[in-house]
This record gives structure tokens, C-alpha cells and sequence, in this order.
């Protein structure tokens, strides 16, 4: 959630069969829902929420030391445990209920000391990271899985200022420029200024 965008319900119902951690990818194919009190499996929230997300290495490395944790756990747990196939449940297997994730989240972060967050702002996070990494709207658009591009422009681009500072000098920095300045103009106007490199002969008045 904190770095790929994943909504809550999305990861209470990703489910082991979703991923392939060799290639590095996670099917968002189930999400889970609160209704009453009841959690309910459904289809992401639309049609481009079905999709397959791209995970990091160090993401890869979590889960994969999370499974073998969870596996040890099915084996203490004997007839006991239960098996939702969910990458992420209870301590007997069971699944997740997303309020409870929000909550949970909520005292995790008071625990740490950290400013009191909503889970979900997570995945205003994960955008966040993405565009300061210099990944373009479409990238990240991608990631969060938009319907459109549209939408995540109009939610994250002003999101950074820095990264419309860092943009600018981008671009800027692809022309390239040596300008000398020589000092403030005698007549109190600009200063004057030549390129780097211009060392013309002055002629015989000292003009240039």
C-alpha cells in the first residue's frame, strides 16, 4: 500500500494464487469490503482497478519472508487453521477485516510517534514517492491503476511543488548555456553579458 498504491481492500484480498513473486507482479483481481458487519469478497473498485501491479525487490523480500512466517504458523495452528488463501489474515488464517486494518494502522502509527494519518492516505503516498522518483503521470497513473490519466493528473499535480522546481531544471539543464556576467552597467541598466568563449578582439576605439 505504502509503495505501490494497493487500496485497503484491495490487500485484505489479495490472495497467494495472485502473485508471482518470482516475476515480481500482483494481481489485484479481489478486494474486500466492509458491509454491516460483515466483510464481503467482491471486484476491485472498477473495471482498470483489475490489474496487475509491478512490485520492488525489497516488496518481493517482505512477502516472501512473510509467507514462510504465515506457513509456520499453518503448521503450529495444526486443524485449527484456516485457510482463505489471503497473503495477508489473522493469527488462525483467517481473513482480515478492513476496518479493523484501519484501526490497527491507526494505533501503529500513534505507537511510532508519527503524525495521525488515514491508511488509505497511503496510497496518496505511494503517488507521492512515484512522481518525486521522476516517474511521468502516465507511470504513476498506471500504478494506481486510474480509469484515466485525467484523474491523476487532477489529483497529484500539484501534490510536490518540488517536483515541478525539479521538473523545470530538468528541462532547462538540456539546453546547455555558459553565461558569463560581467558586472552592473556603468548607465545603471542591465549588466552586460557575453557567452563563455566569446573572447572577440576589441578594436581600436576598445569597444568589442
Amino acid at each position: 500500500m505504502a509503495f505501490r498504491g494497493l487500496r485497503r481492500g484491495e490487500a485484505c484480498g489479495a490472495r497467494w494464487v495472485d502473485a508471482e513473486l518470482d516475476e515480481g507482479l500482483l494481481a489485484t483481481a479481489r478486494q474486500l469490503n466492509n458491509v454491516g458487519r460483515q466483510v464481503k469478497e467482491g471486484s476491485p473498485k472498477t473495471e482498470s482497478s483489475d490489474a496487475v501491479v509491478a512490485l520492488d525487490s525489497g516488496t518481493v523480500a517482505v512477502l516472501r519472508a512473510h509467507r514462510e512466517r504465515q506457513e509456520a504458523e499453518r503448521l503450529a495452528a495444526g486443524p485449527a487453521w484456516i485457510d482463505s488463501g489471503r497473503i495477508f489474515t489473522k493469527a488462525d488464517g483467517s481473513e482480515l477485516t478492513p476496518d479493523w486494518v484501519s484501526e490497527h494502522f491507526e494505533r501503529l502509527t500513534f505507537a511510532a510517534g508519527l503524525p495521525s494519518i488515514r491508511l488509505h492516505d497511503l496510497r496518496h503516498g505511494a503517488a507521492t514517492l512515484s512522481l518525486a522518483a521522476g516517474n511521468d503521470m502516465k507511470t504513476t497513473s498506471a500504478m494506481l491503476r486510474h480509469s484515466s490519466i485525467s484523474i491523476t493528473a487532477d489529483l497529484y499535480t500539484t501534490v510536490l511543488p518540488e517536483v515541478a522546481r525539479e521538473a523545470a531544471e530538468a528541462s532547462a539543464a538540456l539546453v546547455p548555456r555558459a553565461v558569463v556576467v560581467t558586472g552592473a552597467s556603468e548607465t545603471g541598466g542591465l549588466p552586460s553579458v557575453s557567452q563563455a568563449g566569446d573572447r572577440r578582439p576589441a578594436d581600436s576605439t576598445g569597444s568589442r
